[in-house]
C-alpha cells in the first residue's frame, strides 16, 4: 500500500435476505481491524457499506412473511447494524442499495455504458418455473458445473472451481423454487459487453496489487473466453427499471457495486464532500474493496471493466479472504455450526472472536476455522491469564504501595526501549494485513513483560519507590501492548484508557509512556471463558437445529390445493375384513363401492380395530388410488383414517349417503 492520507474502504455488501453469521464476521472484522490500524497511525480513512436489498430472493421472502420488500429490507438493516454495532465494527456510513442515489447513479452509469457501445440486447432462452409463474434467478436453480461437473451448484458460478456460465448450461438443473425441472422459455435482455474489455483486464491485472493467487486466478480467466454478462432481470423482480423499459429490472449484481459509489457519496455531501472526486481521480486518495473469494470474479472482471468503462476510476486493490469453517467442518445448521452473530453474542464476549480471528487471519485466500476449544485456550491462556493478568499485578502492587500513583520515571528506561523493538514490524504486518504474524508478536512481548515482573519480584521488595517504578514500567508494557492490539480489541483499549485515565490513544502513544499520573483502580477488563458458556451456545445452536428440522419436516407434509384436488373420494362400505397371516398391522378389506364394484383394500389398522367390528362401516375411499403391489396382494385403494390423539380411526360416513357415492 502507498502512503496516501485519504483510504476509501468497503467491505462486501450483506445480502438483506437473513441475519448475520459468523463467516460475514470475519470479512468485517478483517476489514474494521485494517481500518482502525490506518486510523491509529494518522491515515484519513473513510469505512463505508449498505445493505445489498434487491432480488428475487428478497421479494419471494417478504411475500411470505406477508410484508413489503422495503419493510423486510428496512427491519433486516436495522438487525445487521446492531449486530455489526455490538461487534465494534464501525462504519462511517452504512447505506442500502435501495436507495434513491443508488437508482440515480446505476441509470446514469448504464446510460455511459449504452452510448460507449458497451451494452447490447439479444433474445435469450432463459429457466422459467412453470408451477411459480417465474424467471428463475440464478441462485434458484442448482444442478451440476458444465466446467468441472461439481454437484449442487448455483445457477450463475461454481462454488468449487471458481467458473461463471450461464444457468442454461448447468447440467440436469432443478427449480430450488418447487424443486421441479424448468422450462426455457425467451426473453429479450440487456447484456454488459465484457469482451470489449479483455485487453484492458490484462493491463490491470498486471498493474494493481492483487493477491498471487487472485492474480493467477485472473490469468486463468482471461486465458479463456469471456461471456457478454446478462445484466436485466424481468418482473415480477425487487429492484430498480432499466431505462424506458416497462417490464426489465437492473440485475441485483449491477447496483450492488454500484452502492460502493452512492454510499460513499450520500457520506461526502454529509461530511463537508469529504474526498470528494475519489471515485473520478486516483489522485484524491486510495480506494481498497475486503471481499470473500467466492466473489472475486465480479470484483476483479466485471466491477473494474463497467468503472471503465462508465468513466470511472478502478479500485488499488481487492483483497480476497477465505470461508470460515467450525470446528474443522462446513458451516451447517444440520450440524450445528450455522451460528448466528446474535446467538454468539448471548454467550461469549464479541471482541474474543475479533482477537481469535485476528490470530488466524492473514494476507491470502485459504479459509480459517474457528475451534471452540482452541478459542478457549488462548482466551483463558494468553489473553486473560498473561496480558490482563500483567495489569491486575501492576495495578495491585500501585494500589497497595504507592496509593495509585505512577512513578516519574521508569526502574529500566533502555529495556523499555528495548521492549518496544517489534513496534516497527508489526505496524508493517498490520499494513499487509498479516495479522495473526502481528498478534504473535504482541504476545510474544506479553511473555516479556511478565518475565520483567517476575525476575524484579516487585512482592519481595521493602523498597516502595523501586516497587513503584517497576510496576509503573510493568503497567507501561501493558498499555504499549494494548495500544498495539487496539485495532483487534477496540473496546479493551476504552477500558484501558478509562483506568489510566487517559483519551484517544493513538499508535504513536506506544513509543512513549506514561508517568507521573494517578490511575483508576483496577477492575476485571475480561473474564475468562467458561465451558458451560460454550455448553449453552451448543445447547441453543442444537435446539434451534431440532426446530428447523421439525419446520423442514412439516413444510415437505403440505401439499398444494392443485393436489388435493386430485384426489377423488367416494363413499363405500366394508363387506368384509380379515386377517393376513404374517402381517402384524395390516387388515384386508373388502370395500363396496356401488356402480364401481367392490376394491380389495389393505388397511395398516389392524392394531386399532378387530375385523369384525369393521364390516357394514361405510366410509370414505380414495377411488382413484394408483394400485399399489404388496407382499400379500394389491391394494387397490385407500379408507381414509385420521390420527386422534395417537390412535387411529377409520373416517365413518354418515348412515344417510349411500355407498358408491361421490363425496366433493
Amino acid at each position: 500500500m502507498k502512503t496516501k492520507n485519504n483510504i476509501l474502504v468497503t467491505s462486501a455488501l450483506p445480502y438483506a435476505n437473513g441475519p448475520i453469521h459468523l463467516g460475514h464476521l470475519v470479512e468485517y472484522i478483517q476489514t474494521d481491524i485494517w481500518v482502525r490500524f490506518n486510523k491509529s497511525i494518522g491515515n484519513d480513512v473513510v469505512y463505508i457499506c449498505a445493505d445489498d436489498a434487491h432480488g428475487t430472493p428478497i421479494m419471494l421472502k417478504a411475500k411470505q412473511q406477508g410484508i413489503s420488500p422495503e419493510e423486510l429490507i428496512s427491519k433486516t438493516k436495522k438487525e445487521h447494524e446492531n449486530d455489526f454495532r455490538e461487534f465494534f465494527i464501525q462504519f462511517d456510513h452504512y447505506s442500502s442499495t435501495n436507495s434513491k442515489k443508488n437508482e440515480e447513479l446505476c441509470k446514469e452509469i448504464f446510460l455511459k455504458l449504452h452510448e460507449s457501445g458497451h451494452i447490447s440486447q439479444k433474445v435469450i432462452s432463459q429457466f422459467y418455473d412453470e408451477k411459480e409463474k417465474i424467471f428463475l434467478p440464478d441462485r434458484y436453480i442448482k444442478g451440476t458445473c458444465p466446467k468441472c461437473k461439481s454437484e449442487d451448484q448455483y445457477g450463475d458460478s461454481c462454488e468449487q472451481c471458481g467458473a461463471t456460465y450461464s444457468p442454461t448450461d448447468l447440467i440436469n438443473p432443478i427449480s430450488v423454487l418447487s424443486n421441479t425441472k424448468p422450462m426455457t422459455k425467451d426473453t429479450n435482455h440487456y447484456f454488459f459487453n465484457l469482451k470489449n474489455f479483455k485487453d484492458y483486464l490484462i493491463n490491470w491485472t498486471k498493474e494493481h496489487d492483487l493477491q498471487p493467487s487472485i492474480k493467477n486466478k485472473l490469468n486463468e480467466w482471461l486465458n479463456d473466453n469471456l461471456n457478454d454478462w446478462d445484466i436485466t432481470r424481468d418482473a415480477p423482480y425487487f429492484g430498480f427499471k432499466i431505462p424506458n423499459e416497462e417490464n426489465k429490472y437492473f440485475y441485483v449484481w449491477v447496483d450492488a457495486p454500484i452502492g460502493y459509489i452512492s454510499a460513499f457519496e450520500e457520506y461526502s455531501k454529509n461530511n463537508g464532500n469529504k474526498f470528494d472526486g475519489i471515485w473520478q481521480n486516483e489522485d484524491h486518495g486510495e480506494i481498497y474493496h475486503f471481499i470473500g473469494k467466492d466473489i472475486a470474479y465480479f470484483h476483479s472482471l466485471f466491477w473494474p471493466s463497467i468503472l471503465n468503462g462508465a468513466g470511472y476510476r478502478t479500485p488499488n486493490s481487492v483483497y480476497c479472504h477465505g470461508f470460515l469453517t467450525v470446528n474443522g467442518k462446513k458451516m451447517s445448521k444440520s450440524r450445528g455450526t450455522f451460528i448466528k452473530a446474535s446467538d454468539y453474542l448471548k454467550h461469549l464476549d464479541p471482541e474474543f472472536l475479533r482477537y481469535y480471528f485476528a490470530s488466524r487471519l492473514n494476507d491470502s485466500i485459504e479459509d480459517i476455522d474457528l475451534n471452540f476449544d482452541d478459542l478457549t485456550k488462548k482466551i483463558n491462556s494468553d489473553l486473560v491469564g498473561k496480558l490482563i493478568n500483567l495489569a491486575s499485578r501492576c495495578s495491585s502492587f500501585l494500589e497497595k504501595n504507592s496509593d495509585l500513583m505512577l512513578s516519574k520515571k521508569l526502574e529500566n528506561k533502555e529495556k523499555f526501549t528495548e521492549f518496544l523493538n517489534d513496534v516497527g514490524e508489526i505496524k508493517k504486518l498490520y499494513s499487509q494485513r498479516k495479522y495473526s504474524n502481528a498478534v504473535n508478536k504482541i504476545m510474544s512481548m506479553t511473555d516479556k513483560a511478565n518475565q520483567y515482573i517476575n525476575e524484579n519480584k516487585p512482592w519481595a521488595m521493602k523498597d516502595l519507590s523501586k516497587v513503584q517504578e517497576i510496576s509503573t514500567q510493568g503497567l507501561n508494557y501493558f498499555r504499549s501492548i494494548i495500544i498495539l492490539l487496539g485495532p483487534v480489541m477496540p473496546d479493551l483499549l476504552k477500558k484501558t484508557e478509562n483506568m489510566l485515565n487517559e483519551n484517544n490513544l493513538a499508535w504513536e502513544n506506544c513509543l512513549s509512556p506514561l508517568l507521573d499520573k494517578k490511575i483508576e483502580k483496577f477492575t476485571p477488563l475480561k473474564t475468562r471463558i467458561q465451558k458451560e458458556d460454550i455448553q449453552r451456545l451448543n445447547n441453543e445452536l442444537n435446539e434451534k437445529n431440532n426446530e428447523d428440522k421439525k419446520k423442514v419436516k412439516n413444510m415437505s407434509n403440505e401439499i398444494e390445493y392443485e393436489d388435493f384436488s386430485k384426489i377423488k373420494l367416494r363413499v363405500g362400505e366394508i363387506i368384509s375384513a380379515d386377517n393376513i397371516d404374517g402381517a402384524d398391522k395390516l387388515l384386508k378389506l373388502t370395500v363396496n363401492l356401488g356402480e364401481l364394484g367392490n376394491k380389495e383394500i389393505f388397511a395398516g389398522i389392524k392394531k386399532f380395530y378387530k375385523a369384525d367390528d369393521l364390516v357394514g362401516l361405510k366410509t370414505l375411499v380414495v377411488e382413484n388410488l394408483k394400485p399399489k403391489k404388496m407382499k400379500f396382494g394389491t391394494s387397490s385403494g385407500m379408507v381414509l383414517a385420521a390420527d386422534s390423539d395417537g390412535d387411529i380411526i377409520v373416517i365413518e360416513a354418515s348412515s344417510k349417503i349411500k355407498n358408491g357415492s361421490r363425496v366433493k
